[in-house]
């Protein structure tokens, strides 16, 4: 799917409209691991489409039984929240979050983001860490 017209950040932007996500929110069943709701959302963290990403994700998450996919899906909607609150200025709550997202994708070993290089959430976490530690820096 292509991506959002923008992207959305609370108290700055327009919402997207209700149901805006909802044909590939419903790729999630019965595969969610190979479902297109699965690609996007990572396509979308790659983006900055952050909101976005969390709304596709989270059918995955909720589709999948419990263990170490379900925990690695997880830890992939706590990198975007992350993303979007530092998107939205709020340093503190972005750490917060990438450390709930790292301790995540340490529990769902084997668990990696299919069809992404080996890597490729640890730059993604750090990328959002080093911005809000910038940001919180510059408010001193």
């Amino acid at each position: 799917m292509s991506a959002p017209a923008y992207a959305y950040v609370p108290g700055r932007t327009q919402r997207h409209p209700e149901g805006a996500f909802d044909a590939i929110r419903a790729t999630a069943e019965p595969e969610p691991l190979a479902s297109e709701a699965l690609r996007t959302g990572l396509d979308w963290i790659d983006a900055g489409y952050f909101w976005e990403a969390h709304e596709v994700l989270e059918p995955v998450w909720m589709a999948l039984p419990d263990g170490p996919a379900r925990t690695g899906v997880q830890a992939l909607i706590q990198l975007a929240n992350a993303g979007l609150k530092a998107r939205m200025a709020r340093p503190a709550a972005a750490l917060r979050l990438c450390d709930i997202a790292a301790r995540l994708i340490v529990e769902a070993a084997p668990f990696a983001p299919p069809a992404r290089p080996s890597g490729w959430f640890t730059l993604r976490l750090e990328a959002i860490r080093e911005g809000a530690v910038q940001m919180q820096k510059s408010a001193i």
